[in-house]
This record gives structure tokens, sequence and C-alpha cells, in this order.
């Protein structure tokens, strides 16, 4: 089968889940319906009133006011209770369009923190950012037309129909014959619009990622003088959005002229007929009733071309819903085990068991991986870029799952231990450093939210960071955008070694986590960590070989592999891989 053969059922799956989040508000969509139906036979009893108004204009100076003047007090209520019924409809509306939208933002958020890591980090943050913001709001929009003119339109044509069938059934079939036409070119255009807002709603995700990549970056862009090769490659995803978002919008626009055609052809046709009916001898039709069935003719036709202009904007509201939808039911990460127990007082024995493990299949990284650490014990893990060491650590707190054998903790697998409890035993602290929008007493307390001034404060002196918060114009009460704002890579750096400090859990992962602080304070803070790493096992990856001397166990790895093993001086006096990595930093000043 094609893909174009396919297309509709993936929109009908759409619509399907679509309408399974709608039905958890079915009782506003039927108050919608109600109140929907009761404007649109109020919008249809306003003709005939007119119409007997008129007829009730016999000649001049032969008007019968008696008549008139009641039908002119029943139009006004009429129009007066369409336009209440409007305006609650209208409410009503907008509530479950937004319900709906903040259903599926809050499902998908929270489908977003149990993805897998390999999901984040193979998709464009910016990409994933748009689906849940612009496709969101986008479908919102088309949602929300769906709801306004929708059913309005569809009851209004059927009970125009009936209405008309009442007063003369010649002349609603003439209507019901040139039907078909209005149909053909609605569907027409719906079929060949879907695509094209599908492709135009993935090219604003591109763009979207882009643009975030592009401020994320920018001091690099600018370091390297790529301001030029950026605007150059922006501007080819800006054309590409140009010329899919044109096509859509073409076609969209072949709507209304369309439709408009198709309305005054019924128009026309009813006019003849009517017209023709009413001056046969004995005829029934009256002048007013004619002008009556032109107000139906107007009435059945227009919501056609509303119709016609809603299906394109509900084609553009299904891609953007199919892509949400997308990321809502990628593949989640695996559950914990339903009767999985949290980890109770953590000794911190820690042992690798014939641990396989690939980011890729075609490329393996860690094979037959197998290690055993003792409670309390300082393990650093050195080695060339690649070899490993960040991998062992994403292992270590189930970031990534190993392809096989297992990691135990306390003589516990892993994978048997929920995600939350393995990972709250865990103090961790990254070379990239990740900080909230919020004051730094919120960033520092993140993992003890509950934690007094007095110890917060404590933290911050213990890892140097108390100087420079008080220098704040805030102190601790300073905001602080996304990513730390204005503050330095050590600063940031520092916070976040606050932040474990305040938490002292019962094991450490320190990944390279004083890169980016200067010389001398980071001597204060090796002393600091040394405290704090007594009596907790203790994870250390690092380049810079001078801070991981008083290591218990330093690990030697190459290529996934471990290669050698041992403490500092052992290692050095074997004059092996170790050795030439360290000497390499220091014969250079390093």
């Amino acid at each position: 089968m094609t893909a174009k053969g396919k297309r509709p059922s993936g929109q009908l799956a759409t619509v399907g889940k679509v309408l399974r989040h709608i039905g958890r508000y079915k009782w506003l969509v039927f108050a919608s319906l109600a109140l929907s139906a009761l404007t649109v036979v109020l919008t249809l009893v306003v003709p005939i009133l007119v119409g007997k108004a008129i007829d009730g204009v016999i000649g001049a100076g032969q008007v019968r006011f008696d008549i008139i003047w009641p039908l002119l007090w029943r139009i006004g209520i009429c129009v007066a209770l369409t336009a209440l019924g409007q305006w609650v409809m209208n409410v009503v509306n907008n509530r479950v369009t937004f319900d709906v939208v903040r259903d599926l933002r809050e499902e998908a958020l929270a489908h977003i923190n149990n993805l897998p890591l390999a999901y984040i980090d193979s998709h464009p943050h910016g990409e994933t950012v748009s689906r849940v913001i612009a496709d969101a709001d986008q479908f919102a929009d088309g949602l929300l037309m769906g709801f306004t003119q929708l059913f309005s339109g569809v009851l209004t044509i059927l009970f125009t129909l009936a209405f008309m069938f009442t007063q003369n059934a010649l002349i609603t079939l003439v209507v019901v014959g040139v039907t078909p036409l209005s149909l053909f070119v609605a569907r027409f255009i719906a079929r060949r619009t879907y695509a094209m807002f599908r492709l135009q709603s993935q090219t604003r995700g591109e763009q979207t990622a882009f643009i975030d990549e592009m401020i994320g970056n920018l001091k690099v862009v600018q370091a390297y003088g790529r301001e030029a090769a950026e605007t150059e490659r922006f501007d080819g995803i800006n054309e590409r959005l140009r010329d899919c978002s044109l096509k859509a919008t073409f076609f969209s626009s072949l709507t209304n002229p369309c439709t408009r055609f198709v309305n005054s052809v019924v128009y026309a046709l009813v006019a003849l007929t009517g017209a023709l009916a009413a001056l046969m001898p004995g005829s029934a039709m009256t002048v007013g009733m004619l002008t009556a069935f032109l107000s139906y003719a107007n009435q059945y036709t227009k919501p056609f071309n509303e119709i016609s202009g809603v299906v394109t904007e509900l084609q553009n509201a299904i891609a953007c819903a199919a892509r949400l939808f997308e990321l809502i039911e990628a593949p989640a990460q695996t559950p914990d085990d339903p009767e999985a127990a949290p980890l109770a007082e953590v000794r911190g024995a820690v042992a690798w068991e014939h641990v396989d493990f690939s980011y890729s299949p075609d490329r393996p990284l860690i094979e037959d991986f197998n290690l055993s650490v003792k409670p309390g014990q300082r393990v650093a893990i050195v080695g060339p870029t690649g070899c490993g060491k960040t991998t062992l650590i994403n292992l270590l707190m189930r970031f990534y799952d190993v392809d096989a054998g297992g990691i135990s903790v306390d003589g516990r697998e892993i994978r048997g231990i929920p995600r939350r409890s393995l990972r709250a035993a865990y103090g961790m602290v990254l070379q990239e450093t990740w900080l909230k929008a919020g004051t730094i007493r919120e960033n520092i307390a993140m993992g003890r939210p509950d934690a007094t001034e007095e110890e917060i404060v404590a933290a911050a002196k213990a890892s140097h960071a108390h100087s420079f918060i008080k220098r704040l114009p805030q102190g601790y009460d300073t905001r602080i955008g996304e990513d730390g704002g204005l503050l330095s890579q050590g600063q940031k750096q520092l916070l976040c070694i606050t932040r474990v400090m305040l938490c002292l859990p019962p094991m450490l992962i320190l990944d390279e986590a004083t890169s980016s602080i200067d010389t001398r304070t980071e001597l204060k803070i090796q002393s600091a960590f040394a405290r704090m790493m007594q009596g907790r096992t203790s994870f250390i990856v690092a380049h810079r070989l001078s801070t991981i001397r008083e290591a218990d166990v330093i690990l030697v790895m190459r290529d996934g592999h471990i290669v050698e093993q041992g403490d500092h001086e052992s290692l050095l006096a074997r004059d092996g891989f170790y050795a030439e990595l360290y000497n390499s930093q220091f014969s250079t000043g390093a």
C-alpha cells in the first residue's frame, strides 16, 4: 500500500484519540450540542416570522399592524435568545477545548519524564518543545473552530432542510440535488491539505529546534565567526517553511471562492424555482414564503462555506495532534516492578557483573565489565575521552539499562529497585551544570525543600559558595534565569556542589565536578569533598589526575574495559597506561 493509501487511516486513528480525550467532558459536549441546536432552531424560526410579517403588508396603505407588531416582538425575543445561547455555547466550547489541550500537555510532560534518555538524546530539544507548545496551540485553534462552527454548521444544514421540506418539498429537492457539489469541493481540498499542513508542522518544529540551538550556543557561534553560515542555514529552513506554508495556504484558500460559487448556484436555483412557483395559479407560495426560502438558501449554503474552512483548519489541527500523540506514545522506559522495594539504610556496596552496553548495536562500547566496590570506598575512573567513564555513571543511575549482565547495590540488582529510590541514594555533581529559573535558595534546596536557612548557609560555606552568594544583589534571594543566567560556569558548579552537600546522600558521583573552578578554590573544595566522602561510597570521574591521588581504587579504562586497577602509587610503580596518562599531563605542565 502506498503512503497516500495509508494516510486516511492515520488521520482516523488521530481523530479517534482526540475524540477519546474529548469524551472526558461529554456533559459539556452535550451542553454545547443542545445550545447549538437551540440557536439553530431560533435562527430558522426568524425567517418564517419575517415572511409572515411581509405577507402582512398587502399593499400601499394596507399594512396589517395587528399582525406585524406581535411578530416583531417574537422576532426580537428569538434574536435575544439566539445571542445569549451563542455566548454560553462559546464559553462551553472554550472550556472543553482548553481542558483537552491542558490534558494533552500534562500527558506529554508526564511522558517526557518517563522517556528513556536515549529518546531525549536522539531528538532535538527544540523540536520536542515545539510539539508541546506550538503544535498544541495549533491543535487548540482548530479544535475550537470545530466546536464553534462544525456543530452548528451541521445542525444548521439538517434543520434547514427539515424546515424547507415542511414548506415546499420541490424547492428542497432542488437544493439537495446541488449539495453533492459542495461535498465534493470540501473533500477535494481536505485530501490535499493534510499532508501539506503536516509538513508545515514538522518544518516549524525543525525551525524551533534550530532557534533553540542557536540561542543556547550563541557564544560558540560568535567565537568561531559562524553568524553568516548559521544565518544561511536558518534561511534555508525558513524558505522551506515558507514554501510548504504557501502550498497549504493555497489549497485551503480555494475553499472560500469554490463554496461561494456553489452557494450562488443554490441561491439562484431557489430564487428561480420559488418565483415560478409563486406565479403559478393557486400556488401556496407567497412573497413572504419566498423571502423565507431565500433566507434559508443563504443559511443552508453558509455552513458549507464555514465547514469547508473548518475542514482545512481541522487538517492542520489533526496534523499537529498527530505529532503530539507521537511524543505521548513514544516507548517509555522500562517501568519499575510494582513489587520492587525501595533501598533502606544503604551501605554502598556496588558490583558490576559481566556488564555489556552500547548506545548503538553496531558500535560496542562496554563489554564483559566486572567490578566490586566495598562500602565507603572512593573509586576514581580515569581514561581517554570516549572510553566509557560517563557511561558507567549513566548505568549506575539507570539513565540507561545494561544490555547484558547486571549491576547491584547492597546485593540487590538495580533493575529490581525503584528508580526514584536508587537515584535518591546518590548525590551527583556533573561537569554540565543544571540550574532552574528561580532563587539561589530554591536551587540549593532542590533535593531538600524542607532545609532550614542555617543548613543552606552551612552547605554553601562548605562548598565555598557563600562568599559569592553574599555579593549578589539579594543574596540567597537573588533570582537567576534558566541555566544560571549571568552566573559564571564556576559559580554554577559551586551551586551544584552546594546542592549535594546539603543532601549528603549515602553515595556520591562526581563527574568532573570541579572542572570549571579555579585552582585555589578547587583545593579548598577537595578538602570539603574529602570530609564529605568519609564513610560514603564515591565514584569520581576526572581528567585532571592530580585530583584523584587519594582515591582508594583507581580504575583505568580504555575502550570500555578496565585495563589497570589499583591505588595511585601502585599504578605509577607499574609504569603502565595510567603512568603514561599521569606523566603526559605533568610533563606538559598540566
